[in-house]
């Protein structure tokens, strides 16, 4: 059987505050819409900017870390799958819509500027630092700010 790939990375801006909703088992569910924009030809030398927007669905406790700090206008990356739900409306006419079912959401911009992980609800350690350690500590509430990584410091 062969395989197949479901996978979507977007890094965009909110279009809105994010929409908290639960499920009745009390499972949180955050919906929000995504901007992501690209340059492109517009004739004649001249260049236009054009909006992409992404409907993107957010479960259990990553969706109450996108709830708690997500807000119109941040940065965010986003990974996670495409889903497409189909039904009819009340005039019997089919519709459909695509969204993106998120797995990692991070945080890319906030208030102190400090990068924020949604999937554990912590500030990752410093720049140049790898991440995903269990003995990792929150930042605290003011962050020095680290040099990056100069020569010989690159890990790779």
């Amino acid at each position: 059987m062969a395989r197949t790939l479901n996978k979507v990375i977007l890094i965009g801006r909110l279009g809105a505050d994010p929409d908290v909703r639960y499920t009745q088992s009390g499972l949180p569910v955050v919906r929000f819409n995504l901007a992501t924009n690209e340059r492109v030809p517009a004739g004649e030398g001249n260049w236009e900017d054009r909006t992409e927007w992404h409907r993107i669905v957010v479960f259990g406790k990553i969706a109450e870390n996108c709830a708690n700090y997500l807000s119109k206008g941040r940065l965010v990356y986003v990974e996670g799958r495409l889903r497409t739900n189909q039904w009819e409306d009340a005039q019997g006419v089919r519709r459909s819509t695509t969204e993106i079912v998120a797995s990692d959401v991070g945080f890319l911009d906030s208030g102190r500027d400090a990068p924020v992980q949604a999937t554990t609800g912590q500030v990752p350690v410093r720049r140049g630092t790898p991440t995903g350690s269990k003995d990792e500590e929150p930042f605290p509430e003011a962050l020095p700010e680290m040099p990056e990584p100069q020569g010989d410091d690159i890990p790779f």
